[in-house]
């Protein structure tokens, strides 16, 4: 039996190689490969890329943001440093901090733009670790006082602004005035300049010291809302009716899922069809296989009907040909995961380097909103795709190899 295996092998083996009378089908049969490997490598890098992307968001996300912003019913917190000192006594919350939050109009050097302006307490930013590791120049220590900013870096290359350099900011809610009302503004030194990475945040936000943002907002003693860190951001909702409770008056809360929903069913969305579109390339490659093993067959029927009379049984046959055309799915899948996963784990250097080929930038933060392309690899995912393009491929060898199985070798020598 074992003899009998490696005859089988070696048959099909002999069968793939090329040659001169049946070049053409194994130039079909190097083409499945390529196929199915291009299929499974591409299918293996898209995945990663929209999961790496939807990774690097939700982080920025929630690095930057609260993962739930209590608010007052349509008026301002007042008791705020009350309300915050009883939610960060709950169990599940890992921070909770005031915050006053207002759209202005930010300008300098002649450059304007909007901007959403956030005071914290500068003992509360300096846990804002996403921010404060990345602060590119200026320190947090000269974030305070009533005229202390800290800006983006996209927004000081914009506006062409560095430490000390003063950033005027215009409140639409100004000042009544016998000849109307007169728009409020101020001008903040710059005293740090951030990078996170993501280009809304790095170009729009500005953010003050608690105590300048309420004389700014003309919300002194009072805050417009507490944002709120919990243990686990997948499961803020379990936290909701805690920190309603523990508020202590009538406050609605918002949390980073119901901010961002719209945002987030758009990439899982465009992920779900970029997987579908990608695996129609694995399945023409597995096509590719079901039309080369046929014509293979019909080349190899005075063989197969010589195997037959010299003993060879129908399953060994049908075996043969499995093996040949398995083979090509094998090796096809096992070329597109390599090169699939070195792909992925050096897409940045690759774009890089593509950059400098072409001249051209390939990955704009302007529209893909970070600075970098990201990767992550899911093995979950990665098992998938492999199973099923091995699975494709054996499902194309079946009719072919059942028609190998068949050939009456009678039928077959008559008429050859």
């Amino acid at each position: 039996m074992a003899w009998f295996d490696a005859f089988e092998r070696t048959v099909a083996l002999r069968y793939l190689r090329s040659r001169r009378q049946e070049g053409f089908i194994s130039v079909i049969a190097w083409f499945s490969l390529g196929g199915i490997a291009l299929g499974v490598a591409t299918l293996i890098i898209v995945m990663a890329v929209m999961n790496g992307f939807r990774a690097e968001l939700l982080g920025r996300i929630l690095g930057l943001n609260g993962h739930l912003t209590v608010y007052g019913q349509g008026v301002p917190l007042e008791d705020w440093e009350g309300v915050a000192a009883r939610i960060r006594a709950l169990p599940d919350i890992v921070d909770a901090a005031a915050l006053v939050e207002g759209q202005v109009m930010a300008t300098a050097n002649n450059v304007a733009s909007g901007a959403l302006v956030r005071g914290l307490a500068p003992a509360d930013m300096a846990r804002r670790t996403l921010i404060v590791s990345n602060i590119k120049s200026g320190s947090l220590a000269e974030f305070a006082g009533d005229d202390a900013a800290m800006i983006g870096a996209r927004m000081a290359q914009r506006m062409g602004l560095g430490i000390g350099d003063r950033i005027t900011l215009i409140s639409p809610q100004g000042n009544v005035t016998a000849f109307g009302t007169m728009p409020r503004l101020r001008a903040f030194r710059v005293a740090a300049i951030f990078e996170v990475g993501m280009f809304e945040y790095d170009n729009s936000f500005v953010f003050l010291p608690i105590e300048a943002a309420q004389i700014f907002f003309r919300q002194e003693g009072q805050a417009t809302g507490i944002e709120v860190f919990v243990k686990d951001p997948q499961r803020v909702w379990l936290a909701r009716n805690g920190i309603l409770q523990a508020a202590g008056q009538p406050v609605r809360a918002y949390d980073w899922q119901q901010a961002n929903s719209s945002f987030f069913n758009a990439v899982q969305v465009e992920r779900n069809v970029m997987f579908l579109i990608l695996t129609l390339i694995i399945l023409v490659a597995a096509f590719n296989i079901v039309s080369s093993l046929i014509m293979l067959v019909k080349d190899k029927t005075r063989d197969i009907a010589i195997l037959r009379t010299m003993g060879a049984s129908s399953g060994s046959v049908l075996r043969i040909f499995l093996m040949a055309g398995t083979a090509i799915g094998v090796l096809g899948t096992l070329g597109g995961l390599c090169l699939g996963l070195m792909f992925n784990a050096n897409i940045e250097s690759i774009r890089q380097l593509l950059q400098a080929m072409t001249g051209t930038q390939l990955f704009s933060p302007e529209v893909y909103f970070l600075a970098q392309l990201p990767s992550k690899s899911d093995p979950r995912e990665v098992v998938e795709v492999v199973a099923m393009a091995l699975g494709l491929s054996f499902l194309a060898t079946i009719y072919p190899a059942w028609r190998a199985a068949r050939l009456d070798p009678v039928e077959a020598l008559r008429y050859e």
